[in-house]
């Protein structure tokens, strides 16, 4: 009789495991896709938000150096992905840009915002490039790298 009951509660403890099992195959399954942090839905327009940035400082002789950057400095995109990238000038009074490997070019403007819609059809690295600071000689390079997988 004893080995009975404890078969019987073997039976219900791996009866509820296997039911745990298909609940959460079931919730794996149906649940909605999770939206990630730095953008939209599938099937719609991903947005991504960048500014100009400046740094500046002061060296022990007393001169003064500064060096402008995008923010962020690297972004990823998806082959085929449409993208509106959207750049508010902040630091500095304009900022003229081309995405190097691409017809694309602008400018961005303090206080505004520009908006540049993307779309690459081939892999590899594009650089955003300003062209008022494109070496440390000019106070950058100021480059983004956008990297299409």
């Amino acid at each position: 009789m004893h080995f009975f009951v404890f078969k019987k509660r073997t039976i219900y403890f791996f009866g509820l495991i296997v039911f745990l099992a298909i609940i959460g195959s079931i919730w794996v399954n149906l649940k909605p896709d999770a939206t990630p942090a730095i953008g939209g839905q599938t099937g719609q327009i991903r947005e991504i938000h960048m500014v100009t940035g400046e740094f500046k400082s002061t060296t022990d002789d007393g001169k003064e150096i500064e060096a402008y950057r995008w923010d962020p400095g690297t972004i990823f995109l998806e082959k085929g992905e449409k993208v509106r990238l959207k750049i508010r000038g902040i630091n500095g009074k304009e900022h003229p840009f081309i995405i190097e490997g691409t017809d694309i070019k602008g400018v961005i403007k303090k206080g505004e915002e520009t908006v540049v819609p993307l779309q690459f059809d081939k892999e590899g690295t594009y650089r955003l490039i300003c062209l008022t600071h494109p070496s440390a000689e000019q106070n950058g390079p100021m480059i983004a790298y956008i990297v299409v997988d």
